[in-house]
């Protein structure tokens, strides 16, 4: 007697998942590189944290901006390809037939199969039939503009407000290693948290994740330093 297994994929979480990753990477980085920039330029401890604090709520106000409207004009154009297919399917239905009886040959199947395939999926449910294999589109991989906006601007203040934390417990004298140290470690984890939930190699995306945030903070610091003018 064949036993039946339950299978976990991964495609229904990416959306919050892609959004969730990018706030909060973007929350760490831009955060701590901002923190870093004005402490290296001779900023106190109480400008240092109002620049982070008010990097964080500009930073998740512009990323769920951000995402609504470029997930939200992703969601206008799958209207748009659902519409065009509705329409097709009342107006060619013989030519829509004949495509996806195309599209299953190309994928393996004799002819006499592939026109007994499509006759069935489109007697269920043509449109979807269409959606799926034509367009590419499905259910999972749907656009959500709110759901990516709320995912991506949580994300955020939660990754900006780790190297605020930072800043607000370190001694002024080594704020910067608090900083640069904690971020890096907050990266590492996040990359490696990330890879897991989406199926990814840990350690490559650790090095990515941890390798970009070093340079932008590196860069921000240098630029501090350059330019040495104290923030009041």
């Amino acid at each position: 007697m064949a036993r039946s297994h339950t299978e976990t994929h991964l495609l229904d979480r990416i959306g919050w998942l892609r959004a969730s990753v990018l706030g909060a990477n973007d929350g760490i980085v831009s955060t701590s590189s901002l923190v870093l920039g004005v402490a290296a330029a001779g900023a106190d401890s109480a400008s240092m944290l109002l620049t982070g604090t008010a990097g964080l709520v500009a930073g998740a106000m512009s990323m769920a901006a951000g995402e609504y409207v470029s997930v939200s004009s992703q969601a206008d154009a799958e209207a748009a390809d659902i519409a065009k297919e509705k329409a097709e399917l009342v107006d060619s239905p013989a030519a829509e037939r004949a495509e996806l009886v195309a599209i299953y040959q190309k994928r393996g199947l004799d002819r006499a199969l592939a026109e007994q395939v499509t006759d069935q999926l489109m007697a269920k449910d043509a449109l979807k039939a269409h959606l799926r294999d034509e367009l590419g589109l499905t259910d999972e991989m749907a656009a959500r503009p709110i759901q990516a906006a709320w995912a991506s601007a949580l994300a955020f203040s939660i990754g900006a407000a780790l190297p605020l934390l930072a800043a607000y417990l370190a001694p002024r004298a080594s704020v910067d290693y608090w900083i640069a140290g904690g971020s890096l470690l907050f990266l590492a984890l996040l990359g490696g948290v990330g890879a897991k939930m989406g199926g990814a190699p840990v350690g490559k995306a650790v090095l990515r994740v941890t390798f970009w945030g070093a340079f932008a903070m590196a860069a921000t610091a240098g630029i501090g330093s350059l330019f040495g003018a104290t923030v009041a």
